[in-house]
């Protein structure tokens, strides 16, 4: 259930998070869901990294490109999008586009990630299907949220989890912000008013993924005013969970 919409600044100092980690399947994803959730963070000191699962080769409406060529044309989207975002930071890990899968690779990959970023809070995309809204439940993004969310709890802080990985020493996590919720699961509104031209500047980067332009800013921007329950103004919606903090102990 969602209460009033708070500051994304707000929560970065009641939580004291320095360090974000935003990981997606695709390029335009984390754009889609958190663009200006992430602007305002960085804009509020914290430090994001984000790391995409695959480099989207199987989208676009272009049909005479090779997915080589795709593949380039998104990584660059991506790091041109993020750094409108305040984000320098983009990691591939080079999955196929559509065969996502919440493997122990990919786990064992989002855990040497997490441990070497070190974020309070890691942004992803929700494992649950959301009926009313089908296009937040692609395949790979369900795949993407379950293996992160494994990942979190309890891999990334059990020091004998994939053992491969024993040379970073093993951590919790503060938060999970959880993107494209089932409506009944979104708990978190952050008001994100003085961030939709940043998000929609970041999103008109991703070029090769949107045929009308004008059609997806409306979109958008309608998509994120209904999100506010005051007129004129717009939030980003999350499932947020606490992995660790004062409530829980040794993990439980």
């Amino acid at each position: 259930m969602l209460n009033q919409p708070v500051f994304a600044a707000d929560l970065v100092k009641k939580s004291n998070i320095t360090r974000a980690l935003a990981i997606a399947a695709h390029p335009d994803d984390i754009d889609f869901g958190a663009a200006a959730t992430i602007a305002a963070l960085t804009d509020a000191g914290v430090d994001v990294t984000y790391c995409l699962v695959t480099s989207g080769d199987a989208g676009g409406f272009e049909l005479d490109h090779s997915r080589e060529a795709m593949i380039a044309r998104r990584e660059q989207e991506q790091r041109t999008a993020a750094a409108v975002v305040g984000v320098s930071e983009v990691r591939y890990l080079k999955h196929l586009d559509g065969y996502v899968e919440p493997t122990h690779e990919l786990m064992a990959q989002l855990v040497q990630v997490m441990r070497e970023v070190q974020p309070d809070v890691v942004i992803t995309q929700h494992p649950q299907r959301h009926w009313q809204r089908l296009q937040a439940s692609h395949p790979d993004h369900l795949a993407v949220g379950e293996a992160t969310v494994r990942a979190i709890y309890p891999a990334v802080e059990n020091p004998f989890a994939y053992p491969q990985l024993a040379h970073l020493p093993a951590f919790r996590i503060g938060q999970l912000w959880m993107m494209g919720a089932p409506s009944e699961l979104a708990n978190v509104a952050i008001d994100v008013t003085e961030y939709v031209e940043r998000k929609l500047e970041a999103l008109h980067v991703h070029a090769s993924q949107h045929p009308d332009p004008a059609f997806m800013d409306h979109r958008v921007r309608t998509a994120m005013q209904e999100c506010h329950p005051t007129p004129g103004r717009a939030a980003e919606v999350f499932h947020v969970v606490a992995v660790n903090d004062e409530t829980t102990f040794a993990g439980f």
